[in-house]
């Protein structure tokens, strides 16, 4: 039993790394990639919606911030994961991801929570 949902989760999986690779120049595949690595490092907190109700949430104080009402800037965004919360006078909670992730992960998934709130551009 345990078998199968693990690879039905493997079958939903591999077609959006597929297609995060094969659209790697595009914005779509930038988005694709900043799901990917949303996914792997921030949904616990953030919640599968970005909207700051993880499984992890209901143990933090304070909450983890719902990324999709942010009004932040990508620098900001881009500072916080690097430095974590502590960092930027945020929660302690946020760790820092720059040692894990590189620049262009970082990109991906500013790009990806940019493309959730609905922004028209990046802010400056």
């Amino acid at each position: 039993m345990r078998t199968a949902w693990y690879l039905s989760v493997l079958g939903l999986v591999l077609p959006m790394i597929a297609q995060a690779v094969d659209l790697k120049g595009s914005n779509a595949g930038q988005r694709e990639r900043g799901l990917l690595v949303f996914q792997t490092y921030c949904m616990t907190c953030h919640g599968s919606y970005a909207d700051g109700k993880g499984k992890s949430a209901k143990n933090l104080k304070p909450p983890p911030a719902n990324l999709r009402t942010s009004v932040k800037t990508d620098q900001y965004k881009e500072e916080i994961i690097r430095k974590g919360g502590a960092a930027v006078g945020r929660s302690p909670f946020m760790p820092p991801w720059g040692q894990e992730l590189s620049d262009q992960q970082i990109a991906d998934v500013v790009y990806y929570l940019r493309s959730i709130t609905g922004a028209k551009s990046k802010p400056k």
